[in-house]
């Protein structure tokens, strides 16, 4: 099997994915997961032998990359996908000038995921969605 990740103008398979993880999957209601801001963000698409499996995108906040909106289909989970698709968010972050870290809301159940790629969970736990979540911090120099 062929894995790529890359950035990727294809907001319809972006919508598509989220669609099926967070609206379907999840119950995350319409209006939160569709917040307007995608045409600020860069996105990441995740293939597997040309198929669309995941997605991730980025918000350039001041000196902060804001990761979010990450998913991987249910059926491709545990494939390192997830792991491809952040590291190529931190890649694209570390590339970009005056970004000094990145930040994302980690649901609950992932700060582990994320923990292994070098965040460190900040804050108290939140609900957004009706989800517990985290915030989650990766200072950019640091990471390898």
């Amino acid at each position: 099997m062929t894995l790529e990740v890359m950035r990727s103008e294809d907001l319809a398979q972006c919508h598509a994915l989220r669609r099926a993880v967070f609206i379907e999957e999840q119950n995350v209601p319409e209006h939160e997961e569709v917040d307007g801001r995608d045409g600020e963000a860069l996105h990441f698409l995740a293939r597997l032998d040309g198929v669309p499996v995941g997605c991730a995108r980025v918000l350039l906040i001041g000196e902060t990359g804001k990761i979010g909106r990450v998913c991987v289909l249910r059926a491709h989970r545990s494939k390192g996908i997830g792991v491809a698709l952040i590291r190529a968010t931190i890649e694209a972050l570390r590339c970009s000038l005056g970004i000094s870290h990145a930040k994302l809301g980690s649901q609950a159940h992932a700060i582990g995921f994320y923990e292994k790629l070098g965040f460190v969970a900040t804050g108290p736990e939140y609900l957004d969605a009706g989800i517990p979540h985290r915030d989650m911090v990766l200072k950019l120099a640091e990471w390898q």
